[in-house]
């Protein structure tokens, strides 16, 4: 059996904490696992933030409900599941992504949750667990399930390292040059071609 796994934000929907920056005006927001590797890092600045601008979840959802997938990703998806498996695997909250989930068609989504106060401020985060991209594909594997695993940011490489076959998709031009030996895809017709190539393996 093959299934494929991918990454969420920046592949399938636009990254949701860039668009709340755009909505808010301020900028700091724009900061994600694109430009931090060490994600506590990332969510504990992204946390202050919200504290000192005194924003809360409602504030982020709202901005969430008129977000769309990215252009061409809902055709992709529904393409991709006609031929095998997919699992989403996302640092994303379950509290932000049911919306979107609901315009791709629900796909599977393993992701994170946020523990929020009584008037809705986010006080924290709970990981699915540590590393929890890498752990989803190596259970997967320890099935003997064959992974193919594609994302954008810094937490899918060990991803994709752990799958062994897989590529980036739209990366950025500083973990393209720091991964070479990664194949980089930019259109959905490119990644579905990849994965074409990875079901017919062996077949």
């Amino acid at each position: 059996m093959k299934l494929v796994c991918l990454d969420l934000e920046g592949v399938l929907i636009p990254e949701i904490w860039i668009a709340f920056a755009e909505a808010t005006g301020i900028h700091e927001f724009r900061r994600t696992t694109r430009d931090e590797p060490d994600y506590d890092k990332l969510m504990r600045f992204r946390l202050d933030l919200l504290k000192r601008h005194n924003l809360k979840l409602p504030d982020i959802t709202r901005v969430i409900g008129g977000m769309e997938p990215l252009e061409g990703a809902v055709e992709y998806t529904r393409a991709l599941r006609e031929r095998t498996q997919l699992i989403i695997l996302s640092d994303t909250y379950q509290e932000f992504a049911g919306p979107l989930m609901a315009k791709l068609g629900y796909p599977t989504l393993f992701c994170n949750t946020l523990t929020t106060a009584p008037d809705g401020g986010i006080t924290g985060y709970k990981l699915r667990q540590e590393n929890g991209k890498k752990h989803a594909v190596a259970a997967f594997k320890s099935l003997n399930i064959e992974v193919f695993a594609a994302g954008d940011s810094f937490n899918d490489l060990a991803m994709i390292a752990e799958a062994g076959n897989g590529c980036l998709f739209r990366a950025p031009q500083s973990i393209r040059e720091a991964n070479k030996r990664l194949p980089c895809m930019d259109s959905y017709a490119e990644l579905l071609a990849c994965i074409d190539a990875f079901l017919a393996k062996n077949a």
